[in-house]
């Protein structure tokens, strides 16, 4: 399976090291497009071009990576499903439900071709590791979570393609909150009720420097998020209280390194009356990002098997991008 790559920075760079790193010899790239031509030294075996349509049009290419700025991902995600190509897109599935719910009828149409967005951190060994011990019962029942996301960004983002609403769709939320409203919904399944105050505070930028929501659902399971971009000591905290137990990661194995060292406790608690003792406390350290290679794998599977997506396919998209929608509306 033959694969041309659209975009050709930061994202695009890791899913060619990627796919060179799983060394799965029915997958190579073949093909990448940019509007800079890249070093071509790293990549010899690879064909360089301008024109994104050298890609979509080529016969000889199966599968599409999609790594460009928000505003042409919708459509080059739907003109690859209607050349006969599986697609892998960087996140957001759209800048907004409306322009996922056209990526979807392309996907419906589109012969049962693979679509799959990239939310790498449910591959993240710690994430796994935790949806394990959740789904296992063995701590009870999530009865909330809370997650907290950010970093500090210094003035020469404002010049950037993610500080403009036109191209962007959103600020930190759409580019960075996402990801940790999508490991909610991986740990509960859904959220029913939003609640959410989107601001600009600092940077006064037409798109949010931060988003504080709250989610709940059926079962009465809530959620609360913090995403933001005045964070000046960058940030990654995942928790989830259970029944009988804790589960906590804090810290996230990024390409930047900025988010230090990838750590998950894991503890039951035992009630004794008037406090509460925590025992036998599980603590790991994570010291490699395996999160792109299981990304990769995944998909790959899926198209080598014709199976459905398993996780981060259009099913997934849509509830998250329905409730972003939400939180959006509510900040108007």
């Amino acid at each position: 399976m033959n694969i041309g790559i659209i975009g050709f920075g930061v994202q695009g760079k890791i899913r060619f090291n990627s796919v060179k790193e799983i060394g799965d010899k029915d997958f190579k790239v073949i093909k990448i497009s940019d509007l800079q031509k890249p070093n071509m030294d790293l990549c010899p075996e690879v064909k360089f071009v301008e024109d994104y349509y050298e890609i979509l049009n080529d016969k000889n290419i199966d599968i599409v990576f999609v790594c460009t700025p928000n505003n042409l991902t919708k459509d080059i995600i739907i003109e690859a499903l209607n050349s006969g190509k599986h697609v892998f897109s960087e996140k957001p599935p759209g800048r907004n439900i409306d322009e996922l719910e056209q990526i979807i009828e392309a996907e419906k149409k589109s012969c049962n071709k693979k679509l799959m967005f990239g939310f790498n951190h449910r591959h993240h060994d710690s994430v796994l590791y935790a949806k394990k011990v959740v789904d296992s019962l063995e701590l009870g029942e999530i009865l909330w979570m809370r997650g907290r996301y950010g970093k500090s960004v210094t003035p020469d983002f404002l010049n950037t393609w993610r500080a403009k609403k036109e191209i962007a769709g959103g600020g930190i939320f759409l580019d960075q909150g996402i990801h940790m409203l999508d490991l909610f919904l991986m740990m509960v399944g859904d959220f029913d009720e939003v609640k959410a105050y989107v601001s600009n505070l600092f940077w006064n930028l037409d798109v949010e420097d931060n988003v504080f929501a709250i989610f709940k659902n059926k079962k009465g399971q809530v959620a609360s998020l913090h995403s933001t971009m005045t964070q000046w000591r960058h940030l990654f905290s995942f928790e989830i209280f259970l029944e009988k137990g804790h589960i906590v990661i804090n810290g996230l194995l990024t390409s930047s390194g900025s988010y230090g060292k990838e750590r998950l406790s894991i503890a039951k608690n035992k009630l004794v009356s008037p406090a509460v003792q925590w025992s036998k406390e599980e603590n790991i350290t994570y010291d490699i990002n395996t999160s792109w290679n299981n990304e990769m794998r995944m998909f790959f599977q899926a198209i080598r098997d014709d199976k459905p997506i398993e996780m981060c396919g259009s099913v997934d998209a849509y509830k998250l991008m329905r409730l972003v929608d939400k939180v959006y509306k509510q900040g108007d």
